[in-house]
């Protein structure tokens, strides 16, 4: 087990106030996958889906020295079978100058512990195919790839098409 090499590190859950610091972090992720065009993500549509009436999801943010460094975006999925929520860790991102700290395994460590408390039945991530460092990190804190699912996206193209069409 990994120490995180930073005493002045800390996390905790993001209020209103860190939807800017929020939106940087989902936008440096979106650089190192690839794909930095397909954020358009707003502070206001953050903000209402954070922290307004019916919030979606909630943030992380791990600081070192009062410095927001990392975060993880999580909301909660639920299993039929299990008949329980789950907890579902939709990003992870530690910024790559404070890489190798222990910082993105304190982070799940916290939402392990969170799932617990919430007495969540699965904690699930999902993982490019082509990050082989972060693949690795998974497997050695435990996880392992369900190999026999496969996952399906409409975006909103389609989700306005197979809306449109009559249930037949």
């Amino acid at each position: 087990m990994s120490e995180i090499s930073a005493p002045d590190f800390a996390i905790r859950l993001s209020a209103r106030g860190d939807v800017p610091t929020i939106l940087s972090l989902i936008r440096e992720l979106a650089e190192y996958e690839r794909a930095p065009q397909e954020v358009v993500a707003t502070e206001a549509a953050l903000e209402e889906a954070l922290f307004g009436a019916r919030p979606a999801a909630e943030v992380l943010l791990g600081e070192e020295g009062g410095v927001p460094v990392c975060f993880a975006l999580f909301f909660h999925n639920f299993s039929t079978w299990l008949g329980r929520r789950g907890l579902y860790l939709e990003d992870l991102f530690v910024r790559p100058e404070v890489r190798g700290r222990g910082y993105g395994r304190a982070l799940l460590v916290r939402l392990a512990q969170i799932a617990r408390e919430r007495e969540c039945g699965r904690f699930e991530w999902a993982v490019l195919d082509w990050n082989e460092p972060a693949i690795k990190f998974y497997r050695k804190l435990g996880a392992r790839p369900n190999e026999e699912w496969t996952i399906f996206r409409l975006t909103r193209d389609g989700i306005a098409q197979l809306a449109q069409e009559s249930a037949e």
